[in-house]
């Protein structure tokens, strides 16, 4: 990067650069308070002063000492200085990234506290702890660790006595946040671990703070009655609008694998703050996109698993609900029918009904309440949340050879599963490393990531059951090796998958959309889009709008419904398509054979009617009106009702095309009276 090319904040302080990358005095900074050298002329005795400057004006102290551990006389002096004009413009550079730290700690060695005129300085292991945290966001704008904030040089040991610039901002964030009421906004991302009644608050009062793009609602409750509590993201919030894709993201479906429950809730806090503050992508993501996250499925596991903390690693309890089920061996066996059903040309192997036995089992609530979600919106994909190893896998997870505990099982969407997995692997910072010490498995050969079923076999998982019940397509992801981490990594842990997240997101803008419709212009719902080699379908949602991830290349796909004519289309994708391609349809109405049939029947009965009610007819003052409205295309001369069998006191009054209903069926024939003329 050149000075030509840097932004003003950055060109200013490549000018002062050689004010403050190195020392500006003839002796080491600090030396003249170890008295390793003298300034030729006598000093007063240094004392404790009051703390007066600008940026540093919300520290836990009020009073500090000149000379500083930089060497500067005065307050003046300090604020003249490079180091304080990089602390006030420090969170514009690094935008907004380990903001306030940065400037807390740089305050701590231009303005350290002071105590019966001694100064104390701040902790090493605070600093080594920030620079290993924040050493990439200078990097990110090719900017070096500032000097002054050498952990080596200016920092001291617990040993020598020091105090932790950084230990009020914990108590501080959470005083803020207990002192808001659950209606007041706040947007504060603080890493640690949150209780389930602080969860509940903490999406509130975001969606509070961003109700122009989001809102919370409940699709049911625990076992123990805890609310399932989803958080969503759009533009719209609580409609779906036509041809936006939506998304969903589960955390904490094993409530002692807790790392995912507290990412997806910094992933909802981070989404709203970064809109606000104008984040473009983060703009573009929610603009074009409906995004659901569940932070916790089984909060009543993660209540027992967060008493024993992580100590333990959480291998223990927590990981069933309330009830002792395995939320993710509990969903409806539709793999098994699946595998049965493949062979025969005429079963379908998408959208399978669940089994009426299933609900002979026990069914947790949980279960039932993601089931019912899941049913009730046109999800496009989704990722489940875990933890205990560090890859995603994706269906299928139920092995196809019974007796096969590790079988590679692929969908009819392998292709598609393995290019989504990868698109969270490859932007996760180290997922897809070639790390042979990976928590006891070799994933790194495929990239971190591995089909379910040849990993470990097991049926009723949520993946399997979206893919083959519903359209949406969803991988797990497994976190880490740590089901439940220390707090300490909470952050670390955010920013290794913060990118893989948010690229997740937008991976759902791939392969192909549309509507399909009738010839009125009307959206077809429950009409089937299907793409030739793939036997997986999808059908449309309720105005007719439909997604189909695939990856690049070319495909025949087709639309159909009932009572509709079938359309086909070839489709090309080319490999640096960065948003899903635009494929509609419009079809006809036909007359299908059965609906044919119908109408003969129906014509022979009519046929007989009007034979046995012609006497009667000739007697009454009354006329017989028909309304063919089942008969599209044809009139009473047809053939199909022979003109012969209206009788003369039978007068056809109005005929006209039929319209099928919603359902598909077409409408029956009416048959009304009316006086005739001259009566």
């Amino acid at each position: 990067m050149s000075p030509d090319v840097l932004p003003p904040l950055l060109l200013l302080l490549w000018t002062s650069a050689p004010c403050w990358c190195a020392p500006q005095h003839t002796c080491h900074p600090g030396d003249e308070l170890l008295g390793r050298c003298s300034t030729g002329a006598r000093q007063d005795r240094a004392a404790c002063t009051e703390l007066n400057l600008g940026y540093c004006n919300d520290l836990d102290y009020s009073r500090t000492i000149f000379p500083n551990i930089l060497g500067h006389q005065s307050r003046v002096e300090a604020e003249s200085g490079a180091e304080y004009l990089l602390l006030s413009v420090i969170h514009g550079l690094l935008n907004g990234e380990c903001s306030p730290e940065i400037r807390l700690v740089g305050c701590s060695v231009l303005a350290s506290p002071c105590r019966d005129d001694k100064m104390i300085k701040p902790c090493r292991r605070t600093c080594e702890a920030l620079r290993k945290d924040c050493s990439h966001a200078f990097e990110a704008i090719e900017m070096a660790w500032p000097y002054f904030l050498d952990c080596d040089r200016f920092f001291a040991s617990d040993q020598e006595g020091c105090f932790d610039p950084l230990a009020g901002l914990k108590g501080k964030v959470e005083l803020a946040l207990s002192s808001l009421s659950p209606e007041e906004p706040s947007t504060i991302i603080q890493f640690t671990y949150t209780s389930n009644s602080q969860m509940y608050s903490l999406l509130k009062r975001t969606a509070a703070k961003c109700a122009h793009i989001c809102h919370v609602y409940s699709i049911g409750r625990s076992t123990e009655g805890r609310d399932l509590l989803v958080i969503e993201f759009t533009n719209n919030p609580g409609q779906h609008e036509l041809l936006e894709p939506e998304v969903k993201m589960v955390g904490n479906m094993h409530g002692n694998e807790v790392l995912g429950r507290q990412l997806l809730i910094y992933l909802a806090q981070y989404l709203c703050s970064e809109y606000n503050l104008g984040n473009q992508r983060i703009q573009t993501i929610i603009n074009s996109t409906r995004i659901h996250i569940l932070a916790s499925m089984n909060p009543d596991g993660y209540e027992l698993a967060s008493s024993e903390g992580h100590l333990l690693n959480g291998w223990t309890n927590g990981r069933s609900n309330a009830q002792n089920i395995d939320l993710n061996r509990n969903f409806p066996d539709l793999t098994s029918i699946f595998y049965r059903n493949r062979r025969s040309r005429h079963y379908r192997t998408d959208h399978i009904p669940i089994p009426d036995g299933y609900w002979f089992g026990k069914v947790a609530p949980e279960t039932y309440a993601v089931m019912k979600w899941i049913r009730s919106l046109p999800f496009v994909q989704s990722a489940s949340l875990h933890g205990g190893e560090l890859v995603v896998s994706y269906p299928f997870d139920f092995s196809r050879h019974p007796q096969e505990e590790r079988m590679f099982s692929p969908t009819p969407d392998e292709q598609a599963f393995k290019q989504m997995a990868r698109t969270y692997a490859d932007a996760h910072a180290t997922m897809s490393n070639n790390d042979t010490d990976r928590c006891g498995a070799s994933f790194y050969r495929n990239r971190g990531i591995i089909n379910g079923a040849l990993w470990y076999s097991f049926a009723g998982g949520m993946s399997d059951f979206n893919y083959l019940h519903t359209n949406c397509m969803e991988i797990t992801v497994e976190l880490g090796c740590d089901k439940f981490p220390p707090e300490a990594e909470l952050y670390p842990e955010w920013k290794r998958n913060k990118e893989a997240l948010l690229s997740f997101l937008e991976s759902v803008h791939r392969g192909i959309k549309g509507e399909v419709k009738n010839t009125d212009g009307n959206g077809i719902k429950g009409a089937t889009v299907s793409v030739r080699g793939i036997r997986k379908d999808v059908t449309t949602a309720e105005d007719g709008d439909y997604w189909r991830l695939l990856n690049p290349g070319t495909y025949i796909v087709t639309a159909t419904a009932k009572g509709y004519s079938k359309v086909s289309k070839r489709v090309h994708l080319p490999h640096r398509m960065n948003k899903a391609g635009r494929v509609d349809f419009v079809l006809e109405k036909v007359l299908t054979f059965s609906a044919l049939l119908q109408m003969c029947t129906s014509a022979r009965l009519l046929t007989l009617f009007f034979f046995l009610i012609t006497p009667f007819l000739h007697r009454s003052p009354w006329s017989l009106v028909l309304k063919t409205t089942s008969f599209p295309r044809w009139t009473a001369g047809s053939g199909l009702i022979p003109t012969t069998s209206l009788s003369a006191s039978a007068r056809v009054t109005e005929v006209w095309r039929g319209r099928r209903s919603r359902g598909g069926g077409t409408t029956s024939p009416s048959l009304a009276f009316h006086p005739r003329p001259g009566c």
